[in-house]
């Protein structure tokens, strides 16, 4: 196969954790040819979409490729598009999503599905499904999310917009920065923000669990906050801990798996706090590689071997 993954600079994915890096060199040691853009290369001509991309010799160590010079090829050339870009969700990114909405309806197969990203917010994509969820206010309004914090006496608030915990607050009735946490993050009361009650299992761990092509793996990463922080995600210091799915855990993601093949997203990352879901995850899921690191499932390589499955169909 020739795929196309749409990244970050490559220069800034750590080659030690990134997903996207696992995925690469997986589809390199499947006999794949592997190129890489940005969306900022994403283009239309004469109403084709294209990107200016590189072709990328991939291999083991820090120093882990090395690219070819840019050459625009068209999207249709490829036999999967793979869009791996990080949140934000801002105009650059749903405007990418556009042109990819492009290529899609072409034929280009473009994971996961262009629309998908743009209508399934990571957080309020849970509200899909009510029955495994805390209870959790959605508003732009300090008095409502007073009144919340009023109800439940400990929350969680955090944007709907940003990744890797960024932004996330946990408040308290005697905090005494609750009205500007609340202030900062909804732009005085213009943008939605999302509230939580807070879920004290948190200290095992924030398990992110995987689906691919609507197969649920057998395995969590657990994430466990450092002390005295109430964010697991690795990003903000969190260790990953691989741990089998809970019986609740695969109730709560045998029921989404079908929700989201359907919905055009071939890999999703789900967030489960003890027993209640807090994320669905669709623009780049991540813990291929700490999952791959402590158990015999080698998750990247799963992961070519589905989108494989899909080439042949």
């Amino acid at each position: 196969m020739k795929l196309l993954f749409i990244v970050n600079p490559l220069a800034t994915l750590k080659v030690y954790k990134d997903s996207s890096v696992a995925m690469m060199r997986a589809a390199k040691t499947r006999g794949h040819k592997v190129f890489a853009a940005g969306i900022s290369d994403l283009m239309l001509r004469d109403g084709q979409a294209h990107a200016v991309c590189v072709a990328l010799e991939v291999r083991g160590g820090d120093d882990w490729f090395s690219a070819a010079e840019p050459a625009t090829q068209a999207l249709a050339d490829f036999d999967a598009v793979l869009m791996r870009t990080d949140p934000p969700v801002d105009t650059d990114y749903l405007l990418a999503t556009q042109l990819l909405q492009v290529a899609a309806e072409q034929g280009v197969r473009v994971l996961n599905r262009p629309s998908a990203l743009r209508d399934f917010n990571e957080k309020l994509a849970i509200l899909n499904f009510p029955q495994f969820i805390a209870p959790t206010l959605v508003s732009a309004k300090r008095d409502d999310i007073a009144a919340f914090l009023v109800e439940h006496m400990d929350i969680i608030v955090k944007p709907l917009t940003e990744m890797g915990g960024s932004g996330i607050f946990r408040l308290t009735l005697s905090d005494p920065n609750r009205n500007a946490i609340l202030e900062t993050l909804t732009h005085r009361g213009r943008r939605p923000i999302m509230a939580q009650r807070y879920l004290p299992e948190i200290a095992q761990g924030d398990k992110r669990i995987l689906i691919i092509d609507g197969e649920v793996l057998p395995w969590a990463l657990a994430r466990i906050p450092l002390p005295g922080e109430t964010r697991g995600n690795l990003a903000a210091g969190g260790t990953g801990r691989a741990q089998a799915l809970s019986a609740r855990d695969r109730d709560i993601a045998e029921t989404i798996a079908p929700w989201a093949k359907a919905n055009g997203i071939f890999l999703a990352g789900l967030d489960v706090i003890g027993d209640y879901l807090t994320e669905i995850n669709v623009t780049s899921p991540t813990g291929f590689q700490e999952i791959t690191a402590q158990t015999d499932l080698d998750v990247a390589e799963q992961f070519i071997i589905a989108v494989e499955r899909g080439a042949e169909k």
